[in-house]
């Protein structure tokens, strides 16, 4: 994925209430989306900490960085370099990110 590494990125503060533990950073950059908003395609990274978040209907690739992030009455999963996953709409999350995270993610709207 050339480019993704090493883009430019815009803060994205976060809700104080979503953080639980640490002083997590978020950052994140658009690269594309649909004409009618609906599709959106872009960049995120998070700086180490424990955040919760209500996900959207999404699609990404763990670009660097390591994260458990456990779903809701769901699955626990660890994500690390190269790993894909998908989180639907309304699903509550808990993210600990162990080393900063950065993906690249699809989300449908």
């Amino acid at each position: 994925m050339p480019g993704f590494a090493d883009a430019d990125l815009e803060p994205e503060p976060l809700d104080p209430e979503q953080i639980v533990r640490g002083e997590p950073l978020v950052t994140g950059k658009v690269l594309w989306e649909s004409p009618d908003g609906r599709q959106i395609r872009g960049i995120w990274q998070i700086t180490p900490g424990v955040v919760t978040d209500t996900e959207a209907n999404e699609l990404f690739v763990v670009v660097s960085g390591r994260a458990t992030i456990e779903v809701e009455g769901g699955s626990v999963l660890n994500v690390g370099p190269g790993d894909a996953c998908v989180l639907r709409e309304g699903d509550r999350t808990q993210w600990t990110v162990h080393e900063t995270l950065r993906k690249a993610y699809h989300i449908s709207l």
